[in-house]
C-alpha cells in the first residue's frame, strides 16, 4: 500500500497580511498606543460634545503634554527606549544560532552619554558567550559603534549590555570637577574623569596606591595633577612632591610639607624622613590599639607623588638609585595602615626599570596611551591586552584617554578630567588659603 503524502495547508493571502500586521503592531506597540490615546480621547468626546469641540479639548490635551519641557523630556524617553527594544528584537531576530531562537528578554533601558545600557534576561539555552560571539552582528544591525555585555556575578541569566553609539572621549578635553570645589575630603573617591558611558568614575585611594603609566604626551601629568589637586584641598592631608622634572608639580609645591626635583640623594633623605613618619604612626596605632588609620580619627593621610619615577629608580648611579627603590618599597608595602598613599607616573615601568618587587605592589594601575600592547600590560598587568584591554588602542588625538583598573577589578576605560596650567593655579592658590586657615585655626605651622 502507497501512502500518500499529507498536503500541508499553505498560508492564505490574508494569513500573510495578518501576519505581517502582527508582528508590526508589536514592533510598534508603544508608539501605536501613544497615537491611539488621543484619537480615542477625540472619538469619545466628539460623541458626547461634537467634532469641534472635541477637536479643541484634543488639541490642547496633545499640546499639554508635548510643550512642556518635563512631559516632553518624559515622552522622548519613553519612545527612546520603544526604539531601542524594537531594534534589539530585530538585531537578535538577524543573528544564526541559539539567539535567534530564543532571544533574551529585554528589560530597563538607561540612556548614557555614549548610548545606551540595557538589562538583559538570558533564557534557558544560551549564556553570555553567545552574547559576546555575537557582539559584531548585533553592532551591526543596530548601527552603532560597539555593543559590549557585563553578565551579573551573582545572577549569571542576567546580562547588561551597554550600546556604544559614539565615542564619548572624541570632543575636547573634560572639564575638571575640581576647579569650582571648595574643599574636599580624602577620604572620598576623587572624580578622576568619565567613562564610555559618561559616568564619573572616581578613585578612592586611601589604603591603596596608584602607578600610572603611558607615552610622553599621553595625559599623565594632567591625571596627576587631578589626583594632586583633591588631595592638595584638604588640608588634613600632608603632600611630599618628588619631581625628576621639577616643572610639573611646582605649582603645588606651597601645599607641600616637602618638595624635591631631580636631586636624588635629597630624594633619598625625604623618604628616610616619610619612612621615619610611618614607623611612628605605627606606634602611636599601637599605643590606641586599632589597626589602621580611619576616618575622622584625628590622623592624618601623608600622601607622597612621584613624577618620572624612572628618573629616581634607574639613574646612572646604581647604588642611589636601589636605595631610593628600597625605601618606596617598604613605603608602598608597609604604609597603607598607616595612612600613606604613593602615587607615583613613569613613561613605561618595566622591570629594567622598575623593580617589579616594587611595581607589583601598587595594586591600582592607569594606563594611558602606550605606544604597543606590550607597553600596556606592562603598566595595566600580564594579559590584559589578549582580553581585550589595550591602551594601545587609545587614539593619539584623544589626550587623556586610558585603562584605569582599580576597584572592581576590570579596567575601565575612560578620559581623565583636563586641567589647564590656569586651572591648576586656581586650585593650588585655593587649596594655600584653606591650608593656611587650616593652620590659624590649630595653631599649628604651615608646611
Amino acid at each position: 500500500m502507497v501512502t500518500e503524502p499529507t498536503s500541508q495547508r499553505h498560508p492564505s493571502a490574508a494569513d500573510e497580511v495578518m501576519e505581517l500586521l502582527t508582528r508590526f503592531g508589536t514592533a510598534w506597540r508603544v508608539e501605536l498606543v501613544i497615537l491611539a490615546l488621543p484619537i480615542a480621547l477625540g472619538i469619545w468626546l466628539s460623541v458626547r460634545l461634537g467634532p469641534v469641540a472635541a477637536g479643541a479639548i484634543t488639541a490642547s490635551v496633545v499640546l499639554a503634554v508635548v510643550v512642556p519641557p518635563p512631559s516632553r523630556r518624559l515622552l522622548a524617553r519613553i519612545l527612546h527606549r520603544a526604539s531601542v527594544r524594537r531594534h534589539l528584537e530585530v538585531a537578535f531576530a538577524s543573528v544564526t544560532g541559539v539567539l535567534s531562537d530564543r532571544p533574551p528578554i529585554i528589560g530597563a533601558v538607561v540612556r548614557t552619554t555614549g548610548g545606551d545600557r540595557v538589562q538583559l534576561g538570558l533564557r534557558h539555552g544560551t549564556s553570555i558567550e553567545d552574547l559576546e560571539r555575537a557582539g559584531a552582528v548585533i553592532a551591526s544591525s543596530l548601527g552603532v559603534r560597539d555593543v559590549r555585555a557585563a553578565v551579573d556575578p551573582a545572577h549569571q541569566n542576567l546580562v547588561t549590555l551597554t550600546i556604544i553609539r559614539h565615542d564619548p572621549f572624541a570632543s575636547t578635553g573634560l572639564p575638571c570637577p575640581l576647579v569650582k570645589a571648595k574643599g574636599f575630603d580624602a577620604w572620598e573617591g576623587v572624580p578622576v574623569g568619565v567613562d564610555e558611558e559618561g559616568e564619573i568614575v572616581r578613585l578612592l585611594l586611601p589604603e591603596h596606591n596608584v602607578l600610572l603609566g603611558g607615552e610622553p604626551g599621553s595625559g599623565k601629568s594632567t591625571a596627576l595633577s587631578v589626583l594632586l589637586g583633591a588631595f592638595a584641598l584638604d588640608p588634613g592631608v600632608c603632600l611630599w612632591l618628588f619631581d625628576g622634572k621639577l616643572v610639573e608639580l611646582a605649582p603645588w609645591s606651597t601645599c607641600a610639607r616637602r618638595f624635591v626635583g631631580p636631586d636624588i640623594a635629597l630624594a633619598i633623605s625625604v623618604l628616610e624622613e616619610l619612612r621615619g613618619e610611618m614607623d611612628r604612626r605605627y606606634s602611636e596605632l599601637l599605643a590606641r590599639k586599632v589597626k589602621k588609620v580611619a576616618p575622622r580619627d584625628g590622623l592624618s593621610l601623608h600622601v607622597l607623588v612621584i613624577d618620572e619615577l624612572a628618573l629616581y629608580v634607574a639613574g646612572t648611579d646604581k647604588s642611589l638609585a636601589g636605595r631610593f627603590a628600597e625605601l618606596l618599597r617598604d613605603l608602598v608595602a608597609r604604609g597603607r595602615a598607616a595612612g600613606i598613599i604613593v602615587v607615583a607616573a613613569t613613561q613605561k615601568p618595566s622591570t629594567d626599570i622598575v623593580p617589579s618587587a616594587l611595581r607589583d605592589l601598587f595594586g591600582f594601575r592607569w594606563a594611558l596611551r602606550c605606544a604597543t600592547r606590550e607597553a600596556s600590560d606592562t603598566v595595566l598587568g600580564s594579559g590584559w591586552a589578549s582580553r581585550g584591554f589595550s591602551a594601545a588602542d587609545s587614539a593619539p588625538s584623544t589626550r587623556g584617554v586610558g585603562l584605569l583598573l582599580h576597584e572592581g577589578g576590570i579596567p575601565v576605560r575612560l578620559r581623565s578630567f583636563h586641567l589647564s596650567d590656569g586651572d591648576i593655579r586656581v586650585i593650588a592658590e585655593r587649596a594655600q588659603r584653606l591650608r593656611h586657615d587650616e593652620s590659624v585655626a590649630t595653631g599649628e605651622s604651615e608646611p
